[in-house]
């Protein structure tokens, strides 16, 4: 089953709230997830990101769900998976033209807040 977890926008102007997220040979910028029920995160890409272009160019919606594995079988994948922070994995998938993040996690929205702040902390210090 997928539950809502946020929408994702593309953009070019840099936001006070956001940070360099870098993983897996992958570089964007990133609003923090702050688990409000209508989420919202900002993503911004420098050259070089490593992401698939299209990707930064469309907004797509996130969902969370009980297994990626089972939820990406039979779908069109555009990236992944792949797991940015222990314990997340993520892929994303396209259905009618639609980009769909697909999250699997057992964190709650508190943990992977703090998470994701140690995560960028020690990016930042790179």
């Amino acid at each position: 089953m997928r539950r809502y977890y946020y929408y994702g926008v593309p953009t070019d102007e840099k936001r006070s709230d956001e940070t360099l997220v870098q993983t897996h040979g992958l570089k964007f910028y990133s609003t923090p997830f702050d688990g409000n029920k209508w989420h919202i995160q900002w993503h911004r890409f420098p050259k070089d990101h490593g992401l698939p272009e299209i990707l930064t160019k469309h907004p797509h919606i996130a969902f969370e769900v009980d297994s990626l594995e089972e939820e990406i079988k039979n779908a069109k994948v555009i990236f992944g998976p792949y797991s940015p922070l222990p314990g997340y994995a993520i892929a994303i998938i396209e259905e009618q033209g639609v980009f769909i993040e697909l999250v699997e996690t057992k964190l709650s929205d508190h943990q992977l807040s703090l998470l994701e702040k140690e995560e960028f902390k020690k990016t930042a210090k790179k």
